[in-house]
C-alpha cells in the first residue's frame, strides 16, 4: 500500500511540473524600460512614479510625484532597491558605482544617482529629461528616493536634501 501512495504521489508531482509554464528569463540587454512606484515614508503622503527608459542619447527619466510639500525636493537613485524602513535608509546612499563627488545631473563628474532636484507645483512634481551618465542594466533593483528638502547640488556626500520621504524600487518595465 505504502508503495501504491508513492507512486501516485509522484505521478502527481510529475505531471504537476509538467504543467508549469517556463519561466521567461530576461537578459540585461533585452529591456529598455523600468518603472519606479514610489510609496510614502517618514510619515509623509508622497506617492508616484518614475520611468526609465532607453533612447539613443540616454536614458529617459520621466516622474510624476504627488503629495509634496514645498518646491524643490532631492530625487536620487540609491543603492539598494529595499524600502522596508520606515525612514528610507534601508536603501542605502546614492548609487555611485564609479567613487565619484556628490553634484548636479548636468556635472560630468557625479554620482549615478545624482538626479537633482524635482520640482513641486501645488504638491505635484513633473520631471522629463535625457540622462547619458545613467545605464539602465545597472539600476535594476536599486531604490528611488524623494528627499524633504531641497539637494544643494554640492553637500558631500549627498546633497544635504534632508528626509527620505518617498521610496521606490527599479524595476524591469513591460516592453
Amino acid at each position: 500500500m505504502k508503495k501504491l501512495i508513492a507512486l501516485f504521489t509522484a505521478i502527481i508531482i510529475i505531471s504537476g511540473c509538467a504543467q508549469q509554464p517556463e519561466m521567461e528569463l530576461i537578459e540585461q540587454s533585452e529591456f529598455e524600460k523600468a518603472v519606479a512606484i514610489v510609496h510614502p515614508k517618514n510619515g509623509s503622503d508622497v506617492s508616484g512614479m518614475v520611468h526609465f527608459e532607453q533612447t539613443e542619447s540616454g536614458v529617459l527619466v520621466k516622474a510624476e510625484i504627488n503629495g509634496l510639500t514645498g518646491t524643490k525636493h532631492g530625487f536620487h537613485i540609491h543603492q539598494y532597491g529595499d524600502c522596508t524602513a520606515d525612514d528610507g535608509t534601508s536603501a542605502g546612499g546614492h548609487f555611485n558605482p564609479n567613487n565619484n563627488q556628490h553634484a548636479g545631473p548636468e556635472d560630468m563628474n557625479r554620482h549615478m544617482g545624482d538626479l537633482g532636484n524635482i520640482i513641486a507645483e501645488d504638491g505635484t512634481a513633473l520631471l522629463e529629461y535625457v540622462d547619458d551618465e545613467i545605464d539602465l542594466s545597472q539600476i535594476i533593483g536599486r531604490g528611488v528616493i524623494v528627499h524633504g528638502g531641497e539637494d544643494d547640488l554640492e553637500s558631500q556626500p549627498s546633497g544635504a536634501a534632508g528626509p527620505r520621504i518617498g521610496c521606490g524600487v527599479i524595476g524591469i518595465q513591460q516592453n
